[in-house]
C-alpha cells in the first residue's frame, strides 16, 4: 500500500479530531475529484513502520477519537489487504477509538468485506459533481451515504444500510 498524507487534528473527516490517512490507489476517477493525485495506486510513498507509528502516535493521544481512511480509495485492490490488517491492529490496540472509511464504492458492492467488522461509519458513492453539497455533513454530493456500518450488518437484510446521521449538520436545516 502507498499512501499521499497522514492529517493530524482533522475535524472534517468524521466525527471529533482524527487521524486521516490518505492512500494512494482510486479507479472511480470521479469528476471535480478534490485529490485526482492519488488516482495513481504507484503514486505517494510506501505505508511503512515509521507511518503507521505516526498513525499511532497520534490515537495514543485521548483527545483522539478516531481514524479516517480515506485517499484515493481505501478499498482499491492495491489497498484492501492492507487497509484490512492495519484496522484489525488499530482495533485491537485501541477499542475505544471510532474507525471511518471513504469509498466511492457502494456499500451494496462492499458490505461483504471482512474488514467491515472493523468500520464503525462508511461513506459510499462516487462524488457527484452535479449533487455537490457543501452543506452536507461529512460527504460531499448527496448521492453519497454515511452509514453505520455495524448497526447495518446486524440487520436481518444487511443490504439496506442504516444511516449513521442525515445530511446536515443541527446548525444548516
Amino acid at each position: 500500500m502507498r499512501y499521499h498524507n497522514i492529517t493530524k487534528d482533522d475535524m472534517l473527516n468524521g466525527d471529533g479530531l482524527r487521524v486521516v490517512l490518505w492512500v494512494a490507489g482510486c479507479s472511480h476517477c470521479c469528476k471535480d475529484c478534490q485529490n485526482p493525485i492519488t488516482w495513481d495506486p504507484n503514486g505517494g510513498i510506501p505505508f511503512d513502520e515509521a507511518a503507521k507509528q505516526e498513525i499511532f502516535d497520534q490515537l495514543d493521544k485521548p483527545y483522539i477519537s478516531g481514524i479516517t481512511f480515506s485517499g484515493g480509495d481505501p478499498l482499491h485492490s492495491a489497498n484492501r489487504l492492507e487497509v484490512r490488517n492495519l484496522m484489525a491492529e488499530i482495533q485491537e490496540k485501541y477499542p475505544d477509538k471510532t474507525i471511518w472509511l471513504y469509498t466511492g464504492d457502494l456499500w451494496e458492492n462492499v458490505l461483504h468485506y471482512a474488514m467491515m467488522q472493523y468500520i464503525d461509519v462508511l461513506v459510499d458513492g462516487e462524488f457527484m459533481a452535479d449533487k455537490k453539497d457543501v452543506k452536507l455533513l461529512w460527504k460531499g454530493s448527496s448521492n453519497q451515504r454515511v452509514i453505520d456500518v455495524q448497526k447495518s450488518l446486524k440487520q436481518t437484510d444487511p443490504v439496506i444500510p442504516v444511516l449513521h446521521c442525515g445530511d446536515y449538520s443541527y446548525g444548516n436545516h
